[in-house]
């Protein structure tokens, strides 16, 4: 479903079968209710034909699978002339960058004035027409609950430890369910004034 070099998801499209796409193309993520393990997600994206389509995406696939930690291909290593996993080589990426204190994902909690490390399963909507071509991104806290829009590069959403060095804050605490809509979330986003906030997490 993850594909770790592309960093995209395949995903079924009514028109053309099956789609390439990316993290910042998700419109929305609803937690199911149901067994947490693994838990489920119901997710819209924006599809290369032009409508948006649901799917249901597993935890796994939404916080470890871009990671590359699972990834089955191989490469040959040019150091040594074998065929070696390509999920060592990321599992190991991963692993150098989190001890070094650099989180996959991460966003800036309004409430607590604060960066925060966050999973894409914190993302609650995005809306790819944000102010100057950005992503707006609301995101659940994990530590306080509340919601935080945060405005960032396409490559902060899609590429794992890609982490922008200024992002915008939306000045203002929103309800779970503030951005019921997309349409909404969007119009927030260009009516709603934003802080540039440094990302530097401790």
């Amino acid at each position: 479903m993850y594909d770790a070099l592309t960093a995209s998801y395949r995903l079924s499209c009514p028109r053309h079968g099956e789609t390439s796409v990316r993290l910042s193309r998700f419109r929305s993520l609803d937690e199911l209710p149901g067994p947490h393990h693994p838990t489920v997600y119901r997710i819209v994206f924006a599809c290369g034909c032009g409508d948006d389509h649901p799917a249901l995406v597993a935890h796994d696939d939404l916080d470890i699978a871009p990671l590359g930690l699972d990834e089955e291909r191989t490469f040959v290593n040019l150091m040594t002339s074998h065929s070696d996993p390509l999920s060592a080589e990321l599992t190991d990426i991963a692993a150098q960058k989190i001890r070094a204190g650099e989180w996959p994902w991460s966003f800036f909690c309004w409430p607590e004035n604060k960066p925060r490390p966050v999973y894409p399963s914190s993302f609650r909507l995005l809306s790819e027409n944000g102010p100057g071509g950005r992503v707006g991104v609301a995101v659940r806290c994990p530590a306080c609950a509340r919601v935080s829009v945060n405005l960032v590069t396409h490559e902060h959403v899609d590429v794992p430890f890609y982490n922008d060095r200024e992002i915008g804050v939306v000045r203002h605490v929103f309800g779970a369910d503030a951005a019921a809509t997309i349409d909404t979330f969007t119009a927030e986003l260009y009516s709603a004034s934003f802080d540039a906030r440094r990302l530097t997490l401790n």
